[in-house]
């Protein structure tokens, strides 16, 4: 509308100027007489006054309009700016939402929680053969492991684990809790896979998962404390082949276990190999040897540990059948002046009786001390009936017998360790 005023002020102050100039202009005549003055066609001094007069105002109400017409579209840009600004502010909180969304879609599709508890309540009989029942003896409910695990996958390639280690002893009396497993691993091929703190060694974990029935008792090497399950250092492991057939594992570790992280003077070294030349069927040969953390700066060891092992097993989803064996050098005597030797054998196997109830039994056998000690003896046997409750959660009616002197694993003398036990009651596993 300021537009259409402004051009008709403009128009009418171009007509009123034509005017004015026409007027000035000196009158021409046809007639040859001459025009008297009187009747001369004369503008006064007056009426250019008022012309100019009139023009002055025009152009006074032009800069008025002219100045409307800025403020209006002044007025127009900073409204359209501020309509700008409030889209923007109000669409920031969604896309800000959005992407805390999607940051947390991604925190949960790329970290898992797992979870693993052993757990009984049993009766123990346990008698020193010098001294009588031990202090061991009677009803109690243990949780001997729960292990909780938190899993993080970065990429394709690298990803962290954290797994805690918590147990409860009736026995003892006492709770603790300890980190197992934390490191951070790069997968870069199958046969190519490694990790950096502490995590699962080469041997106890390969033939736990053979085995089966760790919940029920631990293999011979852990239960007789001739190996660890898990340390502190560098790992690396993976499968070769097409199916699968090898498989190996090697780790470089502090060498006193994941309950102590302490610096030791050198590095331990365990490795294995493990051959699969048909479905089922797995035999592993593996090796360990080092000062198990306890050589030091201030203190130099008398000898090298050194651990020989061997597997075969057979599992199915109808039976599973195995045996382990294993031959120590100065496991115990690493600080000592005289060397010794241990060995010992394990066979276990079990039978699916329905798709729920599943038999199962084992039987162990070692020399602690051949050199030292031929009395420091072990003998260990259970039988047992599975019930697979539901997935991940499982029950085993248990009976066990353990005879041993562990005179050489511990400082007392042997007469005072010769004891026997007997445990019957309900064990069990729950995994998530």
């Amino acid at each position: 509308m300021h537009s259409k005023t402004l051009a008709i002020a403009i128009a009418a102050g171009l007509g009123l100027t034509s005017f004015a100039a026409s007027a000035a202009a000196p009158q021409k005549t046809t007639h040859h007489k001459a025009a008297t003055p009187a009747k001369a066609a004369t503008v006064t001094a007056a009426e250019v006054a008022q012309l100019k007069a009139q023009l002055a105002a025009l152009q006074e109400k032009v800069d008025e309009l002219q100045a409307q017409s800025s403020a209006q579209n002044e007025a127009q840009s900073q409204t359209a700016q501020a309509v700008q600004q409030v889209k923007q502010e109000s669409a920031t909180p969604a896309a800000s939402l959005t992407k805390r969304v999607d940051a947390l879609d991604k925190l949960v599709n790329n970290t898992k929680i797992s979870g693993k508890m052993f757990f009984d309540f049993s009766n123990i009989d346990q008698k020193n053969s010098d001294t009588g029942k031990t202090a061991a003896n009677g009803v109690g409910f243990d949780v001997k492991r729960f292990y909780l695990g938190v899993d993080h996958k970065f990429n394709d390639v690298w990803s962290a684990n954290l797994t805690t280690d918590f147990n409860y002893s009736s026995t003892l009396g006492q709770t603790s809790v300890l980190v197992k497993k934390a490191y951070v691993q790069g997968k870069f091929d199958k046969a190519a896979i490694f990790r950096i703190g502490s995590a699962d060694m080469p041997w106890i974990p390969f033939v736990e998962n053979v085995y089966g029935f760790r919940y029920v008792e631990n293999t011979i090497t852990d239960r007789l404390k001739y190996a660890n399950s898990a340390d502190w250092g560098l790992h690396a492991f993976g499968d070769v082949g097409e199916s699968n057939m090898f498989n190996y594992a090697v780790s470089v570790v502090n060498g006193a276990g994941y309950k102590n992280p302490s610096r030791s003077k050198g590095v331990d070294v365990e490795g294995r190999v493990g051959f699969m030349p048909f479905e089922g069927m797995t035999v592993a040969v593996g090796g360990y040897s080092g000062h198990l953390g306890k050589e030091t700066q201030l203190a130099n060891a008398a000898h090298t540990a050194e651990r020989g092992d061997l597997l075969l097993a057979y599992v199915n989803k109808s039976f599973r059948v195995g045996a382990e064996y294993f031959t120590a050098k100065n496991w115990n005597n690493v600080m000592t002046p005289k060397a010794d030797k241990a060995d010992g054998w394990s066979v276990w196997g079990s039978v699916a009786l329905t798709d729920e109830l599943a038999l199962f039994a084992r039987y162990d056998e070692a020399k602690l001390s051949k050199d030292l000690d031929g009395n420091a003896k072990d003998t260990y046997y259970n039988l047992g009936l599975q019930y697979q409750v539901t997935k991940g959660f499982k029950l085993a009616g248990v009976w066990k017998h353990e005879k041993g002197d562990k005179s050489v694993a511990t400082p007392l003398p042997p007469h005072v360790q010769n004891v026997k036990t007997n445990e019957i009651g309900v064990f069990g596993e729950v995994a998530f």
